[in-house]
């Protein structure tokens, strides 16, 4: 389905797109960053809190460390709380850059064996292991990823702010 060389594709793209993202939100105020906007999770802040919790539960899962839950800052609670992970972007911006320092150390040694068969986690929504494809597990992940960020799109759009450029066409080689 997929191999350990798209992981790491989708792992620059979002290194990059999460590098973009990071300017725009810097630029906003804690009062647009936090103005409720009609968004399943509210608030600017709020879904980049639950994308970075998103990566975050998904690394933990994948390279069995720590998860949300271990946050020094907050509980990590569940999908609803995710949106307070973080209370501002100087909470946010280095949590942001060290989950994605440790997708890219996790996608670096992914070989396409694993990618071949199942993968088994314990989920809190459904209180029990599930099994699925690994690879469909990763491709999640991905897709998250790429939803919140359409999302925080709009929003940052919303605020008169320019927003980054997400076509992975135009993704520059450094990332």
């Amino acid at each position: 389905m997929i191999t350990g060389a798209y992981a790491r594709e989708m792992t620059r793209y979002n290194r990059w797109q999460n590098s973009q993202l990071t300017g725009f939100l810097q630029a906003l105020s804690q009062e647009e960053l936090t103005k409720e906007r009609g968004a399943f999770f509210g608030t600017i802040l709020g879904t980049a809190n639950h994308l970075l919790w998103g990566d975050w539960i998904w690394m933990s899962r994948f390279d069995k460390g720590p998860g949300p839950e271990a946050n020094p800052h907050r509980a990590g609670g569940g999908i609803h709380e995710s949106a307070f992970l973080c209370a501002d972007m100087s909470e946010w911006m280095p949590l942001r850059s060290k989950i994605d320092a440790r997708i890219a150390e996790w996608a670096e040694t992914l070989g396409d064996g694993p990618l071949t068969g199942d993968f088994t986690w314990y989920s809190a929504t459904k209180e029990g292991d599930v099994t699925k494809p690994y690879a469909q597990c990763v491709i999640h992940m991905f897709n998250h990823e790429t939803h919140h960020r359409g999302q925080l799109h709009q929003m940052l759009t919303e605020t008169g702010s320019e927003a980054p450029v997400s076509d992975i066409v135009f993704l520059p080689e450094e990332f």
